[in-house]
């Protein structure tokens, strides 16, 4: 062997001892996958996403890196202004529920159209859990009315899907103290006299105030001045000062005024005494079939996931049952009703089917 023979071998011999030494080094020295199998297999995954390509860790991502709900501001629209049964149910309401969800639950009035604008703007909204809405009866009317005004309806009662019901009252017949009408007999028998002199405000066309002002006024046989605003705030507003006759309203909007001297209740729409309002007699007992309940209750985009609308849901009932909740909402004259949501959907059902009929008498008002 000459002497670059044996440079060539010794340097190939320094190189196989290098790979020998590092098999051997691999070998006895062992590396956190062979210690952990998890870590290996975790390994393994990821060699085989790098391999599958970007689709694939697209795809899976989300359940990787997808961040906890709720992580941001919960936004509960109120379809009226405030002032009304929908903004006095629904403060109290949110505080309980921002507690409960660890974020804050915003509330954001937008009235008009009888509430139908901010329910469409609810039904609307990305189904994501960060937009709640606080609706009335209303909704369960407006659609219908859209329908009966031969116009797209502005949403459709299959976009929400409902959660909770708060409270469900008669609404109570309401007039300035000073008026001439003592008794709810009294105001009929007047209108009949004065057809179309008497008027009332609302919170829209074919909303919760509108709807049982002219239940009344078609089984009494009167007929009534109807002026709309929106919501029952400014109608109330309106009604203290002078500008409208009367007003049909859920008690927690006006029993503040009816203590203070200012309103009189002289009856309501459901059966038997008013707890808020003992001095009121139901409208059935004097012999007008008069018969409606405003309720209030909480509403997602129906396509929002199933496990965040039960973490809504959730929260809802814990709201309901919190003690400072009921003494507000009671205190405005509103008791607590409680409904979770199977019984809460069977009720807006019902409720609808019984208010096309309803709509369908009420004189198209375009």
């Amino acid at each position: 062997m000459d002497h670059d023979q044996a440079g060539r071998q010794g340097k190939h011999g320094d190189a196989n001892d290098c790979v020998l030494r590092s098999n051997v080094s691999m070998q006895t020295k062992k590396s956190p996958l062979a210690v952990n199998p998890g870590l290996r297999r975790k390994g393994a995954l990821a060699w085989m996403l790098v391999m599958l390509g970007g689709s694939a860790l697209v795809g899976l991502a989300p359940a990787y890196a997808q961040p906890a709900w709720p992580n941001k501001a919960i936004t509960m629209i109120v379809p009226f202004p405030p002032g009304g049964l929908a903004d006095i149910v629904a403060r109290p309401v949110a505080e309980a529920m921002s507690r409960e969800l660890g974020q804050p639950v915003v509330i954001e009035n937008k009235g008009g159209a009888g509430g139908g604008i901010g329910m469409a703007a609810a039904a609307k909204a990305k189904p994501d859990g960060y937009t709640v809405l606080m609706a009335l009866s209303s909704f369960a009317v407006i659609p219908e009315a859209d329908v009966l005004l031969g116009r797209a309806p502005l949403y459709n009662l299959a976009d929400l899907r409902p959660l909770a019901r708060f409270t469900a009252d008669p609404t109570v017949l309401v007039v300035r103290a000073d008026a001439p009408w003592k008794t709810a007999q009294a105001f009929v028998d007047d209108a009949k006299k004065r057809s179309g002199a008497i008027n009332y405000g609302s919170s829209g066309n074919y909303g919760t105030m509108h709807v049982p002002m002219e239940m009344l006024a078609q089984t009494s046989g009167v007929k009534l001045a109807h002026i709309p605003f929106t919501g029952a705030g400014p109608a109330v507003v309106a009604l203290l000062g002078g500008q409208i006759d009367a007003v049909s309203s859920g008690p927690a909007t006006v029993l503040q005024h009816i203590k203070a001297g200012k309103l009189r209740a002289l009856g309501h729409w459901g059966t038997g005494p008013l707890a808020s309002l003992p001095e009121a007699p139901a409208l059935k007992d004097l012999g007008l079939t008069a018969d409606y309940a405003q309720w209030s209750g909480l509403f997602v985009p129906t396509a929002t996931p199933e496990p965040i609308a039960q973490r809504l849901r959730a929260a809802a009932k814990v709201a309901a049952q919190d003690a400072k909740v009921r003494e507000v909402i009671g205190n405005a004259g509103s008791p607590i009703q409680y409904q979770d949501a199977p019984e809460f959907d069977a009720y807006v059902n019902a409720d609808a089917r019984r208010m096309v009929d309803v709509v369908k008498r009420i004189e198209r008002l375009d």
